[in-house]
């Protein structure tokens, strides 16, 4: 395994961290708040084979499976040595009503962990309507006090939303690491590749997650991709790549990987030991270029999700909208977008579209809006069962 400073301080972390989000399940189940679906044996063989092979980072969170992610971590790594384990849990900052909401949070997060202290607690998926409620709740002030206590040893935070507000939080406390969503396509999206630099040269480590865009990026391919993966050296795996692209930037210190097998821990271990800086030639730089650039063109629409055309005067979530049209052009059969939309679908407004024109009028695109929401609505409207 090979290990990375995590930004400009002294803690080394393996370049492979272990992400408990998507362990693996017993067939025909699923999670629920009563019982769990995951194949518990499984999952504990896969992460004390993570450890033996050097994955000694752990991440997990509250609401993952349901809840049982931090219990499965718990069953998982009793046996192992806590002084060589880093365990990373996060704070669902949506769910705090009240400043009280912070204690009860990490109480229960580290009864269901069984351990007295956290080595990583990240301010779970920041937006701007949870760094709202961080600021206003006094959640550094929180942490900041838990970590005086012991009960946890460093403070980070995750991300998903525009750049302007990356740059905010980067400024507001001095944080281990940020965690972002970074991969091929999404280099211009949320932090993106600014973010990850804006964040790297001001000392924060780097944790990118969703590196295969929750498996959508591994396949199935279109033809034209498809061509193109096949031009770097047969028999690797899509995923080694994808990886590699990461692990090829200076600026990361560890790239998380949900991983639901154990054939997909070995895979990913075995590209993590060809994981330095610049493991990549430019002749496969320029092909992983070329990939990302054909999924861009299957994007629909060419909103910039700049936002101008907000607030819809009907309450139309616009950006939104066109994103999903979009991700779904590029990734037809992905379940995690089909999941996502019928959780969002109904608050997107797209049967609200009076026509007024305000929108097209803000938009530097200068698209016809109130007509793209008619192809994007029919579009979605098959996924939303």
């Amino acid at each position: 395994m090979q290990y990375r400073r995590l930004g400009q301080g002294n803690i080394r972390v393996p370049v492979l961290g272990f992400g408990a989000m998507r362990l693996p399940m017993l067939a025909g189940s699923k999670d629920t708040k009563r019982r769990m679906g995951v194949d518990l044996a499984g999952a504990i063989r896969m992460m004390h084979r993570a450890f033996d092979l050097g994955i000694n980072y752990f991440d997990t969170a509250w609401g993952y499976h349901q809840g049982w992610s931090e219990v499965i971590v718990r069953k998982a790594l009793k046996d192992l040595p806590r002084d060589r384990v880093m365990i990373a849990d996060k704070l669902p900052i949506w769910l705090v009503r009240k400043p009280a909401d912070f204690n009860r949070f990490l109480r229960t997060q580290l009864r269901r962990l069984g351990t007295d202290y956290l080595d990583f607690y990240l301010l779970h998926g920041l937006s701007a309507r949870t760094w709202a409620i961080a600021k206003e709740q006094g959640a550094l002030d929180f942490l900041e006090t838990a970590r005086r206590e012991g009960r946890i040893r460093h403070i980070a935070f995750s991300f998903h939303d525009r750049l302007p507000l990356f740059r905010e939080i980067v400024g507001a406390h001095d944080w281990a690491f940020a965690q972002v969503q970074y991969n091929i396509v999404d280099t211009r999206e949320q932090a993106g590749r600014a973010g990850v630099r804006y964040a790297a040269k001001r000392g924060l480590g780097i944790v990118v997650m969703e590196p295969l865009r929750g498996g959508d990026l591994v396949g199935p391919h279109p033809p034209s991709i498809r061509r193109l993966w096949e031009k770097l050296r047969p028999g690797r795996p899509v995923a080694e790549w994808l990886l590699r692209w990461a692990w090829d930037q200076p600026e990361v210190s560890m790239v998380l990987s949900g991983m639901s097998s154990m054939e997909q821990l070995e895979q990913n271990i075995a590209a993590a030991r060809r994981s330095r800086p610049g493991n990549l030639t430019p002749d496969q730089r320029r092909t992983i270029d070329r990939v990302a650039a054909a999924y861009r063109r299957l994007r629909r629409i060419g909103c910039t999700g700049c936002n101008y055309c907000q607030p819809c005067p009907q309450g139309v979530r616009i950006p939104l909208a066109f994103q999903f049209h979009n991700e779904f052009g590029m990734f037809p059969e992905s379940r995690d977008l089909r999941l996502q939309y019928r959780a969002l679908g109904p608050a997107l407004k797209l049967d609200a579209c009076n026509e007024c024109g305000q929108c097209v009028e803000k938009c530097p695109q200068q698209l016809a809006i109130p007509q793209l929401l008619k192809e994007v609505a029919a579009s979605l409207a098959p996924l939303a069962g």
